[in-house]
């Protein structure tokens, strides 16, 4: 069975207020001291802004072990930030106004210089699922198998309705916000791994990015690891969430490479669909229509995430997993994602300080969206055991340079 693993970003909040913090250089400082026992390392690091922090699991092989480690990693991370006064949350943008700051680096200082408002505005934290792959030919036939399932998994992780102090009318407004980026998205059918590595040297010979931790696409060839990086997802609010989604991903490589094997070509559905697809799952989420994966017409969401369960039932079978991930897409179709969470969270405060009084059309308050970082501070812990970091497994590991 294949391994995978994960990245989380999560953003580092005030307990009380509900503002995001700049203190990953504060939670990360014991990194810069040699530790007396490798074990007890936080497998903790930096992204582009101060208020965030990342996770890494290490290579895993089962949804119980990565659960396990996902947890673990949050668990890390929390009692850091609990040493500063500070809390963490898995939420995809900040509910809360506020100003963030780039993490001091000489790349990140070139990124600010080259990328404008779209660097200085980039507070996302999204969720990155790894999945091994025997060569990087075979990672190319999952790119172009897999690129038309995706958006049904934004669709299930979204977990970002709110930014910079407002509704957006979209479950995953991470999604637009990182579509700014010049390589983001989509992307179209390689073909082959000498089509790939050129289309790529053919974006670095433009100019306008600075190097190739820059190719954004949907999903990549790892620059450092045998593996594919599916990055599409909001972090998921539910640490079960998040294990399920990287199953799912992991089905979709298997499958994929099943298909290569059996003669199955990929679809050739134009990017501009999938862009659609992308731009539809960001806006609705599980609420409405998603565009369907065969026909690019709109179906009910549900139908779709089931159509896609389906689509990888015999995978799941063999690997064992088919009832698990039936008990948890049923679970999330039930309750809702991320982004119905923290709206839910949001009426419920609104609803008491009213009264019970409802005034429809009105922005969230500054305390309703504190509601909202404080009940996603708690979602993200549960679980995760305070002591989590002195597990005796494997330490975690990073996948990817920043």
């Amino acid at each position: 069975m294949r391994t995978f693993g994960v990245e989380e970003e999560l953003l580092i909040v005030d307990p009380v207020t509900g503002e995001p913090l700049a203190m990953a250089d504060a939670l990360l400082a014991r990194n810069e001291e040699p530790s007396r026992d490798p074990a007890l390392e936080t497998g903790l690091s930096h992204e582009l802004k101060l208020e965030q922090i990342e996770t890494q699991t290490r290579p895993c092989h089962s949804y119980a072990e990565l659960l396990h480690q996902i947890r673990r990693g949050r668990a890390m991370a929390n009692e850091a930030a609990r040493k500063q006064g500070a809390s963490v949350a898995a939420i995809a943008t900040s509910p809360m106004a506020s100003t963030s700051h780039t993490t001091p680096d000489p790349r990140y200082a070139e990124m600010l210089e080259r990328f404008g408002l779209t660097a200085h505005e980039q507070l996302t934290c999204g969720f990155h699922v790894h999945t091994s792959v025997e060569s990087p030919e075979e990672g190319v036939v999952v790119l172009d198998h897999m690129r038309d399932k995706l958006a049904v998994l934004t669709a299930i992780s979204a977990n970002s309705p709110f930014w910079r102090g407002l509704p957006t009318g979209f479950d995953s407004y991470r999604t637009q916000a990182w579509n700014r980026w010049p390589t983001s998205g989509p992307s179209a059918v390689f073909g082959s791994l000498t089509a790939y590595r050129r289309i790529v040297r053919r974006l670095l010979e433009t100019g306008v990015l600075l190097d190739e931790g820059m190719i954004y696409f949907d999903a990549r060839i790892s620059r450092n690891h045998p593996t594919v990086e599916v990055r599409v997802a909001d972090v998921c609010l539910r640490a079960e969430d998040a294990a399920l989604i990287a199953v799912l991903v992991r089905a979709l490589v298997e499958t994929a490479s099943l298909e290569m094997l059996d003669g199955v070509e990929p679809s050739t559905v134009p990017t501009a669909l999938l862009r659609m697809a992308s731009w539809q799952a960001s806006n609705s989420g599980l609420r409405g229509d998603l565009l369907d994966f065969g026909d690019f017409r709109p179906q009910p969401a549900a139908d779709v995430v089931w159509a896609l369960v389906d689509y990888l039932s015999p995978v799941l079978d063999d690997q064992g997993e088919l009832d698990l991930v039936k008990a948890g897409v049923s679970d999330i179709l039930e309750r809702g994602n991320g982004a119905h969470e923290q709206r839910e969270a949001a009426s419920r405060f609104a609803s008491r300080q009213r009264g019970g009084g409802g005034q429809p059309g009105r922005p969230p308050s500054r305390e309703a969206l504190a509601a909202v970082v404080g009940h996603a501070a708690k979602v993200t812990m549960r679980g995760a055991s305070a002591d989590a970091h002195k597990d005796p497994a494997p330490m975690l590991t990073r996948v990817r340079r920043p």
